[in-house]
């Protein structure tokens, strides 16, 4: 034997080290799987159990997608703190459910198949393997029989599912829902009645029955809460798929590859959001979550009050005049419109080959700066149009760009003055957003100030301001200026009195009328993918859509062994996407008999976003194996119904980084509350509380070629400086990964510390809410802690229990009692950090000790129990209890000893008392001289003025000097 092989004598042989932190943790994750003492019972079905008699409470975390990455030591920071929260909740005697699923289809894996043609199931479910791995080895403690992927086939079966219920739904705002409000999704056989008995009349008054089928159908399927439409997309054909805006970057390329993106119109499922806005919106005030992510949603859903207003456009040639309508939120400076702007796509210019009300040659007057280069209008819009057809939606909305823009030739006349407005064309303006067309008032509002000065248009003041409006735009509220005709007048009256009286008169005159417009825009559905869920629909021959029936989902992926898009020109702007499923023809064409007897029929080629399992996940973890429903009533009613009389209900807590505030959130909102109205579930609301934790972070250092060097080569510190292999390197901070050479995972810090440490080190770093670097170097300090846990209970030499029963002294149970109150305050509160400060306080006070009490260990170990749950269910087991203490109570503080001792503090003034008070024992000397002072006896006889000279003597005397007179 070497000597690099043979064993340390020198360490005690019972001493905490990690080798035998990795021997317990090891046991106790193999015994509590044994055991199944994490498992959570439902009321019904097949994980039904006398658990569930207990108060519920569900948690869990955003899943994750299973990276071939694996995870690094910043991925575990919100699952380890879910897992503090289920083990401290279960000890407070709350049945929990907590478990972790996996987002398995998604884009990496396809790309991955792309490249090397393995399929993405393997993929996924090799990634999906390693991280169950990692998590497992941290201790989570998971009810594992609810665990879920996206790509398992029953879930895909329900997502279908759910999908199709969306399909057969149209949302009707007169329709009382459950709790009494108006506004909810009902059948499409409700509407398909409703039209056929002439409750409802048709757009064009002709009887329904008269329809044609082709007619009827496209009447109901304008009404559904899915549907297909022509949509503008973001389109990669690095990517071979679409993207929604959020994976597009500012400069208009993919997230993901960095693969050029355009703007193009595809066929593709639509979910109809738009309908749910302001319950998206209204709702947002019944749950518990970060004021900064209410705010987030509030903004992507852009409910705007203001009104609709029709400008008249003259056609000439003897042709009517048209209208073009404008939204604004600030009708009151209608008289400061002085131009108006339209997309590219505006119904008024026509299409590409057709301009009908752009003039053949420009307007006498125009002004060179306005005609782009142009000979003439029709050029000018031709080829500004197809400059903006390559630019992304990302790119056109990015306010540090300088905005462009042409005239089109054409003017609108301003309703409230009779003057001539030129129109301009500028891709700033979209037609998803209000009308496709705005206002411009150059005066207050910067972006139009901007455009006016860069064009040299007229600046109207409307609202009076201390400097004017040449140079600034002015956005601030003030008194009506300048803004009066022969029957109107607003000067003089403020913003909201302003807007009021506008509206009224154009409602009255007819051109215009209060509207509440929203940025949020229908949620576009289709991906041209392979790796997804596939619609559970048919098209006929005449491409009519036909809805599956339950008894044929789940629809699966054909097996395939190209996962290329056909086209893969990533620079090509008009190369069309062509799904991998269009060449799986014996998948594609399917007989079906759907009620009219054997037909042929084409699947689609789109797969459902990455978005759909995650829109509803939460529920099936609750009854992950009901073969007869996504979720018993009773299941979801238990785990996620309201907790109050008319509450929204939902998962107690939900954990996840702040990247999902928006989307991800948004549609699974809108998918249970769809699901609420069609009486599937009893909560409108998915997720009562959100949490929303910080990042781990890392420095990385960089070499004087500023080339990046292992991280955990570096030597120095921020006052002698950084050197790697005696060479001066530079840190930086930021983000882990492996080009960066930074990366730390928890295996190896399993596998070097334990991972009790590990968790302890992770929360205790700081808050939970808040961003923090990562130091490896600092871990040892967390080791300490759980090692003189250890020598507080056990003899390092011998093995044996050290502690003692005599009783505590009063010191220790004013201690004891003091920290179990305050870490049931920090645990309440998710504030792990503090919690560990307050029992590493106590742990060190029973070390000072010559023997450490049983009564006051076992809190502890109590205590610390969520946080490192292995070495605490060791020494409990090893103080001589056969139970895991997983369900153990969890401690409670006697509130005798929580009364803090006082005495009575004398206050003398030139040798006679003044005052007493009542002060505590430890009272600090600035704290008790600063009472003195301010007592009613002292300052009787100060009259205000300060003392010479203050003396103290904590706790029982404090004298003060008069000031000389």
């Amino acid at each position: 034997m070497t000597s690099e092989t043979m064993p340390d004598v020198s360490l005690p042989a019972h001493r905490y080290t990690a080798e035998l932190a990795g021997e317990l943790e090891s046991a106790w994750q193999r015994t509590w799987s044994e055991r199944g003492t994490f498992h959570a019972d439902n009321p019904v079905g097949d994980l039904a159990g006398e658990g569930a008699q207990r108060e519920p409470f569900f948690l869990l975390d955003m899943f994750p997608y299973p990276s071939g990455k694996g995870l690094h030591v910043g991925h575990p920071l919100g699952y380890i703190a879910t897992d503090v929260v289920a083990r401290y909740q279960r000890m407070k005697g709350k049945n929990v459910a907590y478990t972790m699923g996996y987002d398995a289809f998604g884009l990496p894996a396809e790309q991955y198949a792309v490249q090397t043609g393995q399929h993405p199931r393997i993929t996924t479910d090799e990634n999906v393997a390693n991280m169950r791995r990692q998590l497992a080895r941290i201790g989570l403690s998971h009810d594992l029989r609810r665990s879920v992927a996206t790509t398992d086939e029953e879930f895909v079966r329900w997502t279908q599912w759910i999908f199709l219920q969306v399909y057969s739904s149209w949302y009707d705002p007169e329709a009382t829902r459950h709790d009494g409000k108006q506004g909810s999704a009902r059948p499409i056989s409700d509407l398909i009645k409703e039209f056929t008995s002439g409750e409802r009349t048709t757009p064009d008054g002709r009887p329904f029955t008269e329809y044609t089928e082709a007619e009827r159908a496209s009447l109901i399927d304008s009404y559904r809460l899915a549907y297909i439409d022509y949509a503008p997309v973001n389109w990669c054909p690095g990517l071979g798929t679409v993207l929604a805006n959020e994976e597009v970057t500012s400069d208009g390329r993919s997230e993901r590859g960095n693969y050029p993106v355009f703007a193009s119109r595809l066929r593709q499922w639509m979910m109809r959001i738009t309908a749910y806005a302001d319950r998206l919106a209204d709702d947002l005030d019944t749950i518990d979550w970060p004021e900064k992510i209410r705010s987030m949603q509030r903004n992507w859903i852009g409910r705007s009050d203001g009104a609709t207003v029709a400008f008249t456009v003259p056609a000439g040639d003897g042709r009517e005049a048209s209208d073009l309508q404008v939204f604004t939120t600030r009708p009151d400076t209608l008289f400061g419109a002085t131009f108006m702007v339209i997309g590219p796509e505006h119904p008024l210019l026509g299409e590409d080959s057709d301009h009908p009300l752009v003039p053949a040659l420009w307007p006498a007057g125009t002004r060179e700066a306005w005609k782009g280069g142009a000979l003439d209008p029709a050029e000018a819009v031709r080829a500004y149009r197809a400059q903006a057809a390559n630019r992304s939606e990302a790119e056109r909305q990015d306010e540090e760009r300088v905005k462009t823009g042409v005239f089109t030739g054409i003017f609108g006349i301003n309703p409230v003055n009779g003057k001539q407005v030129p129109i301009f064309v500028a891709d700033y303006v979209l037609m998803g957003y209000g009308t496709g067309a705005i206002m411009a008032v150059p005066a207050h509002d910067e972006r139009d100030h901007a455009f006016a000065k860069r064009f040299d248009l007229p600046i109207t003041a409307t609202i009076d301001s201390p400097d004017g409006a040449e140079d600034a735009a002015y956005t601030g509220d003030g008194i009506i200026i300048n803004s009066a005709n022969d029957e109107l007048s607003l000067n003089g009256m403020n913003k909201d009195e302003a807007k009021a009286a506008m509206t009224a008169w154009l409602e009255k005159k007819g051109l215009g009328k209060a509207t509440t417009t929203y940025r949020l825009r229908d949620w576009l559905f289709s991906r041209q993918r392979y790796w997804g869920e596939p619609f559970p629909v048919v098209y006929d021959e005449v491409g009519r859509v036909h809805a599956l029936p339950e008894d044929m989902l789940p629809v699966t992926l054909p097996e395939m062994d190209d996962f290329s898009p056909r086209t893969f020109d990533p620079e090509d702007a008009t190369s069309a996407p062509e799904p991998p499923l269009g060449r799986a023809t014996d998948w594609l064409n399917v007989e079906l008999d759907l009620g009219d007897g054997p037909k042929t029929y084409r699947r689609d080629t789109n797969t459902m976003p990455q978005w759909a399992g995650s829109c509803w996940y939460e529920m099936r973890y609750l009854d992950p194996n009901n073969d007869d429903a996504f979720i018993a009533p009773e299941n979801e009613a238990y785990w996620m119904g309201p907790r109050t009389p008319g509450g929204a209900g939902g998962a107690d807590l939900y954990v996840g980084g702040v990247e999902h505030a928006v989307l991800h959130l948004l549609y699974a909102r809108f998918w249970h509350k769809v699901l609420y109205d069609l009486g599937y579930v009893s909560s409108f609301e998915p997720f009562h509380r959100l949490f929303n934790q910080g990042y781990i972070q890392a420095y990385a250092y960089t070499d004087a070629r500023g080339q990046y060097v292992p991280a955990d080569e570096v030597k120095g510190d921020e006052t002698t400086g950084f050197t790697w292999q005696g060479e001066v390197v530079t840190r930086e901070y930021g983000k882990m990964g492996k080009s960066l050479k930074n990366i730390v995972t928890p295996d190896d810090m399993c596998e070097t510390y334990g991972a009790d440490t590990f968790r302890i080190y992770e929360m205790s770093m700081g808050p939970l809410d808040l961003s923090r670097p990562w130091e490896t170097r600092a871990v040892v300090g967390s080791q300490r802690f759980l090692q003189r846990l250890w020598r507080n209970v056990i003899d390092e030499n011998t093995g044996e229990v050290t502690v003692t029963d005599d009783p505590m002294d009063e010191v220790t149970e004013r201690l004891l009692a003091r920290t179990i109150a305050d870490v049931t305050e920090e645990l309440d509160n998710l504030r792990m950090n503090t919690a560990i400060a307050k029992m590493i306080v106590l742990n060190n006070h029973l070390t000072s000790l010559p023997a450490v009490p049983r009564a006051a260990i076992e809190p502890l170990v109590l205590m610390v129990s969520p946080l490192a749950p292995h070495i605490a269910e060791e020494l409990w087991q090893r103080l001589g209890h056969d139970e895991s203490l997983a369900r153990e109570p969890f401690p409670v503080a006697d509130e005798s000893k929580l009364v803090e001792e006082t005495v009575t503090c004398v206050v003398q003034i030139a040798g006679k008392v003044r005052d007493r008070l009542e002060v505590l024992v430890d009272i600090a000397d600035d704290e008790l001289a600063a009472k003195a002072i301010a007592s009613a006896g002292a300052q009787r006889y100060l009259q205000g003025r300060e003392p010479m000279k203050v003396i103290v003597r904590a706790p029982k005397l404090v004298n003060l000097v008069p000031p000389r007179d």
